[in-house]
């Protein structure tokens, strides 16, 4: 299988297992050094112990069905590193019953690792405006 269809088979895993509330499935694509930029409640999480704990805090928030629906896939690979970027559209169900989603970006970058490709660093974020500080979460692709 090619690197492409590598990362991109870790990407649809990714997508599944988050859609299903799986987080030790998703732990198992991460690299141990894991550095995410999320976009939620910390500038930064720093290893897997880390990131599992904001995951598992992340199922909570939304007990019911999620949305994580991910478009404009791009996949760069080279020898022992690839990165990925799409946009995606988030969200899930609350405890009200209140489906809530809005569109993100999305950059995971991926390192061979004992020959196997991880994820060394994700990145996800919400555009902007710099003058009022809110928050774009309507804007689309």
């Amino acid at each position: 299988m090619s690197t492409q269809a590598q990362i991109q088979a870790i990407i649809d895993t990714y997508r599944q297992a988050v859609m299903t509330k799986d987080v030790e499935k998703v732990m198992t694509l991460y690299a141990d050094d894991i550095l995410s930029f999320d976009a939620i409640k910390a500038l930064q999480f720093k290893g897997k112990e880390a990131y599992r704990a904001h995951w598992v805090a992340c199922m909570e928030m939304c007990p019911g069905p999620h949305i994580f629906e991910f478009h404009e896939i791009a996949i760069e690979t080279g020898d022992n590193i690839a990165f990925a970027h799409w946009v995606a559209n988030c969200g899930g169900t609350n405890d009200k019953g209140e489906t809530q989603s809005c569109w993100m970006r999305a950059t995971a970058c991926y390192r061979l690792v004992g020959g196997a490709w991880k994820i060394a660093h994700e990145h996800w974020s919400a555009p902007f405006d710099p003058m009022t500080g809110s928050t774009l979460f309507d804007a689309k692709p």
